[in-house]
């Protein structure tokens, strides 16, 4: 017969392994849920996420290593482009699964770089350090069915809101499009100063749609409005002239 204390011991080491299993499950905080907070050490020193000055729109950007040629050449286009989105009132957050020591000796040599006839530029958004995996596996960016950092690839784009808008997660072997990225952004920004929203393959500029209307009989009654700023295609497809 099994002793009691021995049931025992087994029932507390099983829960102890549920619990150890479940801390380690990571899940992607999704759309309209608040951002995981944050504080770790950087190329431009200390970083807290949120902070004090969080009136920006935040894009953080996540790499499985340093050293890496596709993530190299995303961080000298988002250096190409960082004065874009400082005029969209954002900000640029790197996050890397190496060191600090390494971080700051990846961006010496990317500084040095002339890529695709660009004279070399500085880098002036931090690489953050998250060489525990803590922020990865906040963000949801360790896949259980994968390697421990192969998946950290992931881009979110956050309001000043902290509020989660935008999700990208893209293969290592892909390079990210960062007008895209910066597209979704104005997109984001245009959507909620006018209460609109952005067709398929919007580009800043172009018409916006608005909410449609439930029937044709409230279309109707839309264009009995005659509303210049307005158009339709069909009762259910309404634009609007910016």
């Amino acid at each position: 017969m099994i002793k009691i204390p021995a049931i025992i011991f087994v029932l507390v080491f099983s829960c102890t392994l549920i619990q150890a299993q479940e801390s380690s499950t990571t899940r992607i905080p999704l759309i309209g849920e608040q951002a995981p907070g944050f504080s770790a050490e950087s190329t431009l020193g200390p970083i807290t996420f949120p902070d004090n000055n969080n009136s920006k729109w935040t894009i953080l950007f996540s790499h499985p290593a340093d050293f890496t040629a596709v993530c190299s050449s995303e961080i000298l286009e988002l250096a190409a482009m960082q004065s874009d989105f400082e005029k969209l009132n954002s900000r640029l957050m790197i996050i890397s699964t190496d060191a600090v020591s390494s971080h700051i000796e990846w961006v010496k040599s990317l500084e040095a770089i002339k890529y695709k006839n660009r004279d070399p530029l500085k880098i002036r958004f931090p690489l953050i350090s998250d060489k525990s995996l803590d922020v990865s596996r906040k963000y949801g960016m360790i896949h259980p069915n994968s390697s421990e950092t192969k998946d950290v690839r992931g881009v979110f784009i956050i309001d000043p809101d902290n509020k989660i808008e935008a999700i990208f997660f893209y293969p290592m072997n892909i390079g990210r499009n960062i007008e895209e990225i910066k597209r979704t952004l104005v997109a984001l920004q245009t959507a909620l100063k006018y209460n609109v929203l952005t067709p398929a393959n919007w580009q800043p500029g172009q018409d916006v749609m608005i909410q449609s209307p439930q029937t044709a009989t409230e279309a109707d009654k839309m264009i009995e409005k005659n509303n210049p700023e307005l158009y339709k295609l069909n009762w259910y497809m309404w634009f609007k002239k910016l």
